[in-house]
């Protein structure tokens, strides 16, 4: 079965935006799909899209549909405007992350494949995050109540 959605009229069930600094609207699970997750990410000028993270086994590609900002990508930070694309293959440590330098929203067309065992680092914390469990370690000890979202304080 398939489902047909305008972007202005996406159920709120499959819309994220808790902080109201980076909102989420969750496209392939509101019409179905399986295999891929289609997001569009929309993140407020100062605001990050994620934090620095890699993924084990998820195959990613964003496609800036409006604004501008910085993508850190591997170790090193680029301009990325309307228009500019990126593909990010799965299991070679790739760190990426989105963030807003500019006055616009930044907005963000982020699909990739849905992986089960995928393992996300954050490096810049030193922290994994068994995404199937919902799980955060550094080293063997767990972290209760750490949070993947850049945008707390």
């Amino acid at each position: 079965m398939f489902k047909i959605f305008n972007l202005g009229n996406v159920p709120n069930e499959h819309i994220e935006d808790p902080l109201g600094v980076l909102s989420t609207l969750y496209l392939g699970e509101a019409a179905g799909s399986e295999k891929i997750y289609v997001n569009i990410d929309r993140v407020q000028p100062g605001a990050k899209s994620v934090k620095y993270h890699s993924h084990s086994r998820q195959e990613e590609f964003f496609l800036i549909l409006c604004g501008s900002g910085i993508i850190r990508l591997d170790g090193r930070e680029y301009p990325v405007k309307k228009g500019d694309f990126v593909a990010k293959p799965a299991g070679r440590g790739i760190a990426h992350q989105f963030i807003n330098t500019g006055e616009d929203v930044l907005e963000i067309l982020d699909v990739g494949t849905k992986e089960e065992g995928d393992v996300a680092y954050y490096p810049d914390e030193d922290v994994y995050l068994l995404r199937d469990q919902k799980k955060a370690f550094s080293g063997t000890e767990q972290r209760v109540g750490w949070s993947s979202d850049p945008n707390l304080t």
